[in-house]
């Protein structure tokens, strides 16, 4: 985490962006804050004469972000905010401020029904992006498909040192991954870390920012963490405390009316993809420094317990 602030990097990271500020007619009113930091990456508050814009830097292996955030908001009608502005080779970009979080109205509003638009909109985000498959991988997001999940499952139990030995092997993952592929619902982005902390409501929708640990899957992996990892632990963090039908199928809807298939058996497809969907988040997830996360994915993978 301390290349994040190293002063060298925190002038040069100012520098630019008081240029992109100029370049947007914006000017910076006061010191820039680094509210956020993680050995992956960064992010500074600035103050502006208009209002409030962020900085983002990530590591390497993520700086892509920028670039199919771009994308991915020219797909969105508005649910995704594109950056302000981004340097390509680095990666850093600026955003607006995207207002409060899901969180935190939650958690005054003690309701989680705000969750149904997000997955709508979020599922009609993913059937916007399907034939952007080949550009979003030339950007640089991981290639998680059905054909590359099992090789890459094998790969990580191999690198770690300490797997759960009633993990089941690559063969029964690869034919997971045959049932899953043949209902025929086309792959896409897939953002991969969609909780309540990544959805914002300063535009008067809500919005999904942070696409850092996207990759290009199976869409329905996302109900791993969304549905059983964040919803099914309600409000006050109980877990299987809230009904995940409604949001089900708030998120299948609109991949019903695009595919003109039938709710019910959409359901029995994101059964499949959620036991499937921790498999993907253990490996595109996976910090060699974090075994601990990646243990815990596969352990919901095993049997859907954390």
């Amino acid at each position: 985490m301390e290349r994040w602030r190293e002063p060298a990097f925190v002038a040069e990271a100012q520098t630019w962006i008081d240029e992109q500020l100029a370049a947007l007619g914006l000017t910076r009113t006061g010191e820039v804050e680094q509210p956020h930091v993680t050995a992956w990456s960064t992010v500074m508050r600035v103050p502006t004469d208009s209002s409030a814009v962020w900085f983002k830097a990530n590591e390497e292996a993520m700086a892509h972000e920028a670039v199919v955030l771009e994308l991915v908001a020219g797909r969105s009608d508005g649910r995704v905010p594109p950056p302000l502005a981004h340097d390509p080779r680095t990666g850093w970009m600026l955003l607006a401020d995207a207002g409060p979080r899901l969180r935190d109205v939650i958690a005054d509003e003690r309701s989680l029904e705000r969750w149904h638009d997000v997955l709508a909109a979020y599922a009609r985000v993913q059937i916007a992006c399907e034939d952007d498959v080949d550009a979003l991988l030339a950007l640089g997001l991981p290639d998680c498909r059905l054909h590359t999940l099992p090789g890459s499952y094998a790969a990580l139990l191999v690198g770690l040192t300490d797997a759960d030995p009633r993990l089941p092997g690559p063969e029964e993952v690869r034919d997971l991954c045959d049932r899953l592929g043949a209902f025929g619902i086309r792959e896409t982005v897939q953002h991969d870390d969609l909780h309540d902390g990544q959805v914002f409501l300063g535009t008067g929708v809500h919005q999904v920012l942070d696409w850092g640990d996207a990759c290009v899957s199976h869409p329905f992996f996302t109900l791993a963490v969304t549905l059983e990892g964040v919803i099914s632990w309600g409000v006050d963090d109980e877990e299987d405390s809230e009904d995940l039908e409604p949001h089900l199928t708030a998120y299948l809807s609109p991949y019903a009316d695009h595919y003109g298939r039938d709710l019910d058996e959409l359901r029995e497809v994101a059964r499949l993809a959620m036991r499937l969907g921790w498999v993907c988040r253990a490996v595109n997830g996976h910090l060699p420094q974090d075994p601990g996360s990646t243990h815990t994915r596969l352990k919901m993978f095993l049997d859907g317990k954390p």
